[in-house]
């Protein structure tokens, strides 16, 4: 008979993330809530030995590499982009890695920190039943520069981080600045 270990703290704090992460991007625009605020959580679940990651803070940058992750200054080279804002971010945003006709899964992902408030956007596509409203602190150069960079499937995903709700906006989604 096979004994299986019950799951940890740990362990039940991640799967639930992650599970916040995988519906915050199968319904764009929902947000969704994880058991812990900010994005150091979702490093710690999306995060693994075979990731580069760029972060913009130090102690993310530092949690990220206890994991055993590698962490870049290179954003052109990181699967994840954490950035704690969207203020300043052009540069970097401009370096996203959007992958490639043949692989479009080697775009990165972007996690920023970003009140659910602001801007307000209709997002269109896949996971959306017609068209949703939402509003999100984000700075409309930002939709032009993810709209130039994101030609489907090429693309980056994105999740938007206030405290503890998330909404995930994918490359697949198309974004209206009202």
């Amino acid at each position: 008979m096979l004994t299986v270990a019950p799951p940890d703290a740990i362990e039940l704090r991640c799967n639930s993330t992650f599970q916040a992460l995988m519906w915050a991007l199968s319904r764009p625009g929902d947000a969704r809530v994880m058991p812990d605020a900010g994005l150091g959580g979702i490093a710690e679940t999306l995060v693994d030995l075979e990731c580069t990651v760029f972060a913009d803070t130090p102690d993310l940058r530092e949690t990220i590499s206890a994991g055993g992750a590698l962490v870049t200054g290179d954003v052109s080279r990181a699967d994840h982009v954490f950035l704690s804002s969207l203020e300043n971010a052009a540069d970097q945003i401009a370096q996203l890695r959007c992958g490639s006709p043949l692989y479009p899964d080697d775009g990165a992902t972007l996690i920023v920190g970003a009140r659910h408030t602001g801007q307000r956007l209709r997002l269109a596509g896949p996971g959306i039943d017609g068209a949703s409203v939402i509003s999100l602190d984000a700075p409309p150069a930002f939709w032009a520069m993810r709209a130039m960079l994101c030609a489907y499937p090429e693309g980056f995903d994105c999740f938007f981080v206030d405290d503890r709700s998330v909404i995930g906006i994918p490359r697949s989604t198309k974004v209206e600045v009202l």
